[in-house]
């Protein structure tokens, strides 16, 4: 049985960061235990975890949290919130169509008494499954005759899909036990089997007679909106601080850009207005059958190329080596008509057994300069190189993986070598203005068909009549979206996200405060979590466990300008709040450098490098390092650990932001010892050993840093 208690946590690592692994690791154990979504133990046992794990996590104190770990605790309250609420509505989603399948029940009763090893009785066994293929039948028949109780296309979808999910379960439960008990199969075969196929009969006649399905056709695209209040939530997760129709005006004003550049480079084309004309022609120039892979790797080593000799990002060499490719199969082609990728890159393009219109398409919608604008998406500097940094950086946050920061991160880059000129030509252009107008188009149309504005099929029809889509890439393009396994905001984060890191690029290095490669590297350090805290992280925001998302990236949406007048300074940090300039202001002698408000900088390095007391509100201070050179800012000592031996000193307890110190000698030295000066002596912190020495005039005493735990 699994324990009724939280698990314990690691205490050689960081408490917060402690409880995110044994959380990652006890509701993992718990989904294999109870795997059925629609069961209420495993809704219940859920449950009961997350109000443990919100319990111990309130339990640590915030204040003495380094910035890191406010971070992390943030992102976990905010995880376990959102579970919570998860667990809500999937039990309201199945609530609505559990009249339909009321004989899941006696499925399910089967399946959670063989996983708690409960004694079977074959003959008991054989007269449930008996019942239950009958129940099945008459379902279907009350289905049929009341026309009251026709299910819409949506919910026969949904139907259908859980009836297979029971499926699975009966036959796994069968599967167990047949072979091993004697009298087993003797009693249970016959019935079961005409239980699985009242199932599927089931499951095929409700997707024919209530969502449109056709033998030997494609299934219709039917998605499962979920709803205003849903996304709210969901962009509550994703700390974006906008509404869905907010979201939406910031699309279109990103559409009406693209429009724009398509129709100039339409007529540098010679195609004049006429922009179709001007994609058929880019469309044609696709590479024969067999020599895509080919092209990709070319142009993967060029996109290499452009960002090793602009110095945009640190590459490590491992990266660049282990990179794959395979080729994509017709079916998946359905719902995937275009590159995916990571360590291994999914090639799409024309198989065999495709139809001769098909082939067609397929070549035509991943063309050459199509995929100019896509193969450094999915591998360098995208998912392949974030993922790769991602299973070295902070592992412990993938529990927290957004699609804003996946999926941005690699749009981001598609809109800065935009800016950088990585285009070679109009066709060029035309290629990566077709990917940038299908991601404003996947806002629009995703958004918009969860809000009930707008069909599956009138998504199809955008995609074709206003991006310039192949027919049968549209339609796989929105049944991945409205019924492919995606979070309801997948789509839209891949724009959103861009959005978000190009905001912070400007507020960080188009100010001069960091260098592209500082910037970049920095990011991929922090795992894929919300851009939000991303930025937080790089801006030093002063965190607290109310926090509460209210930036607005996005400036040119008229009723979220930037604050502050021309005339004050600190308005010419772009959407930055008072707490986050903060970390962003050094006086005109330091541009270029990291910086921060009203600093006093003590040099040191040679010149290169400074410390500086940090005011954080209340009488608080952090001493920080910053690199003036490289752009990096970081904490000039552990403030936590130095103040648990200031206490282990004093017997008070004493706040890692109210040291009593006053400056710093000694971050030359080789060895990292500091001498903290303070008010009334002086002290000596050896880092690497955690051992503090007060210094006085005849004596010295010596305090260990205490233990991890």
């Amino acid at each position: 049985m699994v324990a009724s208690k939280a698990q314990e946590v690691d205490p050689s690592l960081p408490p917060v960061r402690a409880l995110i692994e044994a959380y990652q690791e006890d509701a993992s154990a718990l989904r294999r235990y109870y795997p059925w979504r629609m069961s209420m133990a495993r809704h219940q046992r859920m449950g009961t975890l997350i109000e443990q794990f919100a319990h111990r996590l309130n339990d640590i104190g915030f204040a003495p949290l380094s910035q890191e770990e406010r971070i992390d605790y943030l992102l976990f309250q905010n995880q376990l919130k959102f579970d919570e609420r998860r667990l809500t509505q999937e039990r309201q989603r199945y609530a609505e169509i559990q009249p339909w399948i009321r004989f899941g029940d006696g499925i399910l009763a089967l399946a959670e008494a063989r996983q708690r090893v409960e004694p079977i009785d074959p003959e008991s066994a054989a007269v449930v499954l008996h019942a239950l293929a009958g129940e099945i039948r008459s379902t279907l028949d009350e289905l049929e005759q009341e026309a009251s109780s026709k299910p819409t296309a949506i919910l026969a979808v949904r139907i259908a899909d859980w009836t297979e999910v029971y499926r699975r379960a009966l036959e796994d439960w069968f599967a167990f036990y047949e072979g091993y008990h004697p009298a087993f199969s003797w009693w249970t075969q016959a019935p079961q089997e005409q239980v699985i196929q009242e199932l599927k009969t089931f499951a095929s006649e409700v997707r024919k007679q209530f969502a449109g399905y056709q033998e030997g056709e494609d299934p219709p695209v039917i998605g499962d909106p979920i709803g205003r209040q849903a996304l709210m939530e969901a962009l509550e997760y994703e700390m974006v601080a906008y509404t869905p129709e907010a979201l939406l005006e910031i699309a279109r004003m990103e559409f009406d850009w693209c429009r724009k550049e398509r129709l100039r480079a339409s007529r540098e084309l010679g195609f004049g207005e006429d922009w179709r004309a001007a994609y058929d022609h880019v469309k044609s120039k696709y590479v024969p059958p067999g020599e895509q892979p080919q092209l990709i790797k070319t142009l993967a080593q060029e996109a290499i190329d452009f960002l090793e000799d602009r110095s945009l990002l640190t590459i490590p060499p491992l990266a660049k080596e282990v990179w794959r490719m395979q080729m994509m199969s017709a079916e998946r082609q359905k719902v995937n008509p275009y590159f995916t990728g990571g360590e291994v890159i999914s090639v799409s393009y024309p198989t065999e057994e495709m139809a001769h219109e098909d082939k067609l398409m397929s070549m035509r919608g991943n063309n050459v300069h199509f995929a100019r604008a896509t193969v450094h998406h999915e591998l360098i500097p995208g998912h392949h190189l974030q993922l790769f940094m991602a299973d070295r950086y902070r592992t412990h946050r993938q529990l927290f993986r957004t699609p804003f920061l996946v999926e941005g991160w690699a749009l981001y880059w598609e809109m800065l070598l935009w800016e950088l000129d990585f285009q070679r030509s109009e066709e060029d252009r035309l290629g990566m203005l077709f990917w940038r107008s299908h991601r404003c188009a996947r806002i629009l149309f995703s958004l918009s068909f969860h809000l009930g504005e707008m069909s599956a099929e009138e998504a199809i029809a955008f995609l074709v009549e206003e991006v310039g889509h192949e027919p049968r890439n549209a339609t796989a393009e929105v049944r991945r979206s409205v019924h492919g396994g995606y979070i309801p905001l997948y789509q839209a984060a891949y724009m959103l996200g861009g959005l978000q890191l190009r905001a912070l690029r400007e507020e960080l290095v188009e100010t001069g405060h960091m260098s592209d490669r500082a910037f970049h590297d920095a990011i991929l350090k922090e795992n894929a979590i919300p851009i939000d805290l991303i930025r937080a992280s790089l801006m030093s925001t002063d965190l607290q466990p109310d926090y509460k998302p209210r930036w607005r990236f996005y400036r040119a949406l008229k009723e979220q300008e930037e604050p502050g007048k021309s005339g004050d300074p600190q308005a010419q940090v772009p959407h930055a709040t008072p707490q986050d300039r903060d970390g962003l202001r050094l006086s005109d002698r330091f541009r270029g450098k990291v910086i921060d408000n009203a600093v006093d900088p003590h040099w040191f390095d040679d010149g290169n490098q400074f410390w500086y007391r940090k005011k954080m509100g209340d009488g608080r201070v952090s001493f920080q390092k910053v690199h003036a050179i490289e752009g990096i800012q970081a904490p000039a000592m552990d403030h936590a650990l130095l103040a648990a031996c200031f206490t282990a000193f004093s017997g008070v307890s004493v706040d890692p932001y109210r040291l009593p110190v006053e400056a710093l000698e000694g971050m030359d030295d080789e060895d990292g010892v500091l001498r903290l000066i303070g008010p009334d002596r002086d002290w000596l912190w050896v880092p690497l050993q955690g051992r503090l020495t007060a210094c006085a005039s005849a004596s010295v005493t010596e305090k260990p840093a205490p233990d991890a735990a």
